[in-house]
């Protein structure tokens, strides 16, 4: 039987030498592959409370919205900003580079609601904690982070526990 990591696709140098890009594509497009990711994204987690999913863009949003239909419950999208047309808060993070900001729209979810976060890839973990702090802000309860791929030598998985926040990863690689 295949792992998780057997649909993830490798591509050297991209999107700059050096960095060894896990393509997540490869197991969206197999159907197995997709339908056994999105059951252990949502494993340890059931028979939680959960009231939503939010979806980190953009690949967030195809395993987040996966997992908030088998679970039963709404999807909510953490956008880039300037892309969401409704009264929306938003909430800055930092970047190897600079800052970038995500946004959500306000009405996503009454305060108290429990809401899990589905992301691909957890990498330095500023996009993650970004949408925990817009989720917290609003009254929300962290129900915890599932990724696909975790990067723990970047330091994301740390970061968020340090936070309080349970982390779930299907695979991991390291020394990259």
């Amino acid at each position: 039987m295949k792992s998780i990591s057997d649909y993830i696709r490798t591509i050297p140098d991209f999107p700059h030498e050096g960095i060894m890009f896990r393509d997540v594509t490869t197991l969206f497009n197999d159907a197995r592959g997709f339908r056994m990711a999105v059951d252990m994204l949502l494993h340890p987690f059931a028979g939680r409370p959960i009231d939503r999913v939010a979806g980190l863009e953009a690949r967030g949003f195809i395993l987040g919205g996966a997992v908030a239909h088998q679970l039963g419950v709404g999807f909510i999208p953490v956008r880039k900003a300037g892309k969401l047309p409704h009264e929306r808060i938003s909430q800055d993070y930092t970047l190897e580079y600079g800052t970038a900001t995500v946004e959500m729209h306000t009405d996503s979810f009454q305060p108290g609601e429990s809401v899990l976060i589905v992301d691909d890839l957890l990498a330095t973990g500023g996009t993650a904690e970004a949408g925990i702090k817009l989720i917290e802000r609003m009254g929300g309860k962290i129900a915890g982070c599932a990724f696909v791929v975790d990067l723990p030598d970047l330091g994301g998985r740390a970061r968020l526990e340090a936070m309080g926040v349970e982390v779930h990863s299907l695979c991991s690689y390291t020394g990259e």
